[in-house]
């Protein structure tokens, strides 16, 4: 089987990447990517020599066609994806989450080619502290953010051109992922990479606001789970029941590092910050048998924990301009 893999060189697709190559052989794997920032070629090192990568744009209805036309089948991670950017300039993400997506759909249209669309549970929009409810796949859409609704308009293309055209395609959104090789401009790598230059994690607002965690193994477990056994046309949400405060995130990583767990800074709260996700993944379980290996939240952030401070040669380039953004911004 030959797999194309968009965004491949991004933190989720290239962990998608590695433990493909790895757990499967008999798999050739293609990548197409950008580059951009939030790309990264060297998260490909481990398995560089058995997989093809194509530096470029999503929206390059050429190359897409080329890329396409010699594949099996496409997995779509290919996405802007930071809020706080969608903020300060959509059009990125205009291009890339819709206009890519497009592309991409009308060329595994023309050649009949199997798709896999990877979206965010953050086109639900968002849930009260207190309200016991999760998101099902019958939640209806609420987007808050540039982000969050290019990415609604993506999966509502794909739903389309499945009814419309026939397009063999499957989607899923999943709630937050954490795990190695993630830009350290995301939560959990910042709060790591800050305690290991012994400075303190940075808490927005009063650390309230509620996220979903699953560790990104288990999300990209789910998505050959669909690949292999989903049911065509249909959406299947992925999550690992791992609800934790933005606070409780940060006194756990306090706690691996030794520190005190008050051993943090309040900043300023992120424009539009959603107050909770939660997913129900039990349509995934029940119908499809996928499972987390990692149930336990700070099994799995030790592990990550772990990473970073074997790869700081990884991050370490990139860390000093993050932080500087976020301070002009009093986070």
């Amino acid at each position: 089987m030959r797999v194309l893999v968009t965004g491949g060189a991004g933190f989720i697709g290239a962990n998608f990447v590695r433990r493909t190559v790895e757990t499967r052989p008999d798999v050739e794997v293609v990548v197409l990517d950008a580059l951009t920032y939030a790309g990264d070629e060297r998260s490909l090192d481990p398995v560089r020599d058995r997989v093809d990568l194509e530096v470029g744009d999503v929206a390059d209805t050429d190359l897409v066609d080329r890329l396409v036309s010699a594949a099996d089948l496409v997995v779509h991670f290919a996405a802007e994806s930071h809020n706080d950017n969608s903020l300060a300039d959509p059009s990125p993400f205009v291009r890339t989450n819709v206009l890519g997506t497009f592309t991409l759909l009308e060329a595994v249209r023309r050649h009949d080619v199997r798709l896999h669309h990877v979206s965010t549970d953050e086109v639900y929009g968002d849930l009260a502290l207190d309200d016991p409810a999760r998101f099902t796949e019958a939640t209806p859409y609420n987007p808050s953010s540039p982000y969050s609704s290019t990415k609604a308009s993506s999966d509502l293309l794909v739903r389309a051109w499945v009814r419309s055209f026939g397009v063999r395609a499957t989607i899923s959104n999943c709630s937050n992922n954490y795990g190695p090789y993630q830009h350290v401009e995301k939560f959990i790598p910042r709060q790591i990479t800050n305690l290991i230059d012994g400075h303190r994690p940075k808490v927005y607002g009063a650390g309230a606001n509620v996220r979903d965690w699953i560790h990104v193994d288990d999300h990209n477990d789910a998505v050959w789970a669909i690949v292999e056994r989903g049911v065509l046309g249909e959406t299947y949400l992925v999550g690992a029941d791992g609800e934790r405060s933005n606070l409780a995130v940060v006194q756990d990583l306090l706690e691996i590092f030794g520190r005190d767990r008050d051993d943090y800074d309040l900043v300023a709260d992120r424009a539009g910050h959603d107050l909770r996700y939660a997913i129900d993944a039990t349509r995934l379980r029940t119908e499809l048998g996928w499972v987390p290996r990692y149930t336990s939240f700070g099994e799995g952030v030790a592990r990550t924990v772990d990473w970073y401070r074997d790869n700081e040669a990884w991050w370490r380039p990139t860390k000093a301009r993050t932080e500087a953004r976020y301070a002009a911004s009093g986070q």
